[in-house]
């Protein structure tokens, strides 16, 4: 089985002390922590009106609405986002401890951005949009998800670090 450059090394930690100091430090984190939820909540609102459209073919301008806002939030949040990586990581994108989770992002982006495609140019009926804006959903999803893990990781990270601290100068 071929080596994976992006995989972390058993026992790796995904922030050095330098770069978990330059998380903590930056404004980007906390821009990433206001955006991260709100993106949440416009994703949430858009799937009960993309399903209520789908169900009852009824507010079909308030669900499309809803995609582009929900699609606003994740281009603001991949851009921050990158501007967060550089800051940390010292390079915009694909950063080894999340390498995945910016590869899956673009697919992400490339289904939403289709759909803003096909909205303009007419190319699918309205349930086609709704179905596309689910797919898009679907995935969004799946990448909140990677994120969520690495959020978590870090946080069992940063207790570990902490209780060795507590421990040498006990």
């Amino acid at each position: 089985m071929p080596h994976d450059p992006a995989a972390p090394k058993p026992g790796a930690r995904l922030y050095t002390e330098e770069e978990r100091a330059r998380r903590d430090a930056t404004v980007w984190t906390l821009v990433q922590g206001i955006l991260a939820p709100l993106q949440f909540i416009a994703f949430a609102v858009s799937l009960v009106l993309v399903v209520r459209y789908l169900m009852t073919g009824a507010g079909y301008e308030a669900a499309t609405v809803s995609i582009l806002i929900k699609t606003g939030f994740l281009y603001v949040i991949m851009v921050t986002g990158a501007i967060w990586e550089k800051v940390v990581f010292g390079q915009y994108l694909f950063a080894p401890a999340f390498f995945w989770e910016d590869v899956f992002s673009f697919g992400v982006i490339a289904l939403h951005t289709a759909y803003i495609w096909a909205l303009l140019t007419g190319s699918l009926s309205a349930n086609g949009l709704m179905w596309l804006a689910l797919a898009a959903y679907a995935a969004y999803v799946v990448n909140a998800g990677q994120f969520l893990w690495k959020l978590r990781m870090a946080r069992l990270e940063g207790e570990r670090a902490s209780a060795a601290a507590g421990e040498v100068a006990a």
